[in-house]
């Protein structure tokens, strides 16, 4: 059975999220730099999309590899870096890299709780886990589920170039899952996201079982404290 995420994230995932936001990639990348300072480090940015932060990681003085399962947005991805970055493409239930190749790993902007099982969460987290450094940091950039919860928009219309778009949102009964359906009006498509409803706590119990150690927790991408009131779940976390 094919999962979603392998049919979403392609030419149309690019079409419709022509703004993804520069800046905030710049902010994010900048607030690992802080935290763990990247000139000469080996980083790898796990679910690297279209090479957003793979960009700005190298830029910051990182020997930088990106890892996605998208051929279309690695395709992105290259043609943005250029020889910068090595790209690879795989799933990150198999990363295809030995024990402590990197010394920092990244997985930003909500790249993570997109499978049915947490079993399959918690394995990646392990793996992760034996590809860092002894020391090594990972740095895990989630939505924060209870502001998730508070700004939920239900549904919106938009247009995005020519086509007409119905965005429908809601939390699954069993309140494991957010999920956003997408109804393209002109062709009569639809595409579903559907990612795990983690909360900080659920984060930081599965990053503790792989063994990793939280060192920092922030809020947004300006480096704010961890809060019920924002928007982002940023959790550094260090392999002992």
């Amino acid at each position: 059975m094919t999962e979603w995420f392998e049919q979403w994230f392609g030419e149309e995932y690019l079409r419709l999220y022509p703004h993804r936001d520069e800046r905030d990639a710049a902010e994010a990348v900048a607030l690992v730099d802080r935290t763990v300072p990247l000139a000469g480090r080996r980083a790898l940015d796990l679910a690297c999309g279209p090479g957003r932060h793979a960009t700005h990681l190298a830029a910051r003085g990182a020997r930088t590899v990106g890892f996605d399962l998208s051929l279309p947005l690695l395709a992105r991805a290259r043609s943005r870096a250029g020889r910068a970055v090595q790209f690879v493409r795989g799933d990150m239930r198999r990363l295809p890299f030995g024990p402590a190749t990197f010394d920092v790993v990244v997985n930003l902007f909500t790249s993570f709780g997109y499978f049915a099982e947490d079993a399959q969460h918690a394995a990646v987290l392990r793996s992760v886990a034996t590809l860092l450094t002894r020391g090594g940091t990972f740095v895990l950039d989630y939505f924060n589920a209870p502001w998730v919860r508070q700004a939920l928009v239900p549904r919106e219309e938009r247009v995005v170039g020519r086509q007409r778009v119905i965005v429908e949102r809601h939390i699954s009964a069993d309140e494991r899952f957010v999920t956003k359906e997408m109804h393209l009006l002109d062709d009569g498509r639809s595409f579903l996201e559907r990612v795990r409803l983690f909360t900080p706590d659920d984060l930081e119990r599965l990053l503790g079982s792989a063994g990793l150690h939280i060192t920092h927790r922030f809020g947004d991408y300006g480096g704010a404290p961890l809060t019920p009131a924002t928007p982002r779940a940023i959790l550094v976390s260090c392999r002992r």
